[in-house]
């Protein structure tokens, strides 16, 4: 177990691993954080340089299939890593119903459909609204928007 792993262990701290090139989940986690006033979670992209070294007891490929976290020494996946994160930020009456009984089987299914396909919806999503979109290309992330076809300008190093 990781180093960072075995000081959760204890803590009451919830670890999300996240896919950071898919908008989606970036917008996702972006507003967890907003609401995260008491520091409860810690976010940690699986597509950082520096991941298989600091985190070797996770499978980017299976947490880049479902989402991946830890809580007090716990492995968590798909959406209960949502509904802990959100209940940890005071929010959980929000994806509760997500946990009822019925619910929660066609959530589920419907989460890894979502999952999926979350590069083609989270395009579809921004082309809808004009929500800029990072792409990332050969280790650098570009900002695009509805009215920008390729900026790469605007870029960053990841």
């Amino acid at each position: 177990m990781s180093e960072v792993l075995q000081q959760q262990v204890n803590s009451e701290q919830l670890i999300i691993f996240y896919d950071g090139k898919c908008p989606l989940c970036s917008l996702e986690m972006q507003k967890l954080k907003r609401h995260d006033s008491h520091n409860k979670i810690n976010l940690i992209d699986l597509h950082q340089a520096d991941f298989k070294t600091n985190f070797p007891d996770i499978n980017v490929d299976k947490a880049l299939a479902i989402l991946h976290g830890t809580f007090q020494g716990k492995r968590l996946l798909g959406l209960d890593v949502t509904h802990r994160a959100w209940t940890l930020v005071g929010k959980g009456w929000l994806v509760a119903p997500l946990q009822w009984p019925v619910i929660k089987q066609l959530s589920h299914l419907c989460y890894l459909v979502l999952a999926k396909y979350r590069y083609p919806i989270s395009s579809f999503i921004a082309k809808c609204f004009g929500i800029k979109a990072n792409y990332c290309e050969q280790g650098t992330c570009y900002v695009k928007s509805n009215n920008q076809s390729n900026d790469k300008d605007n870029h960053r190093s990841q």
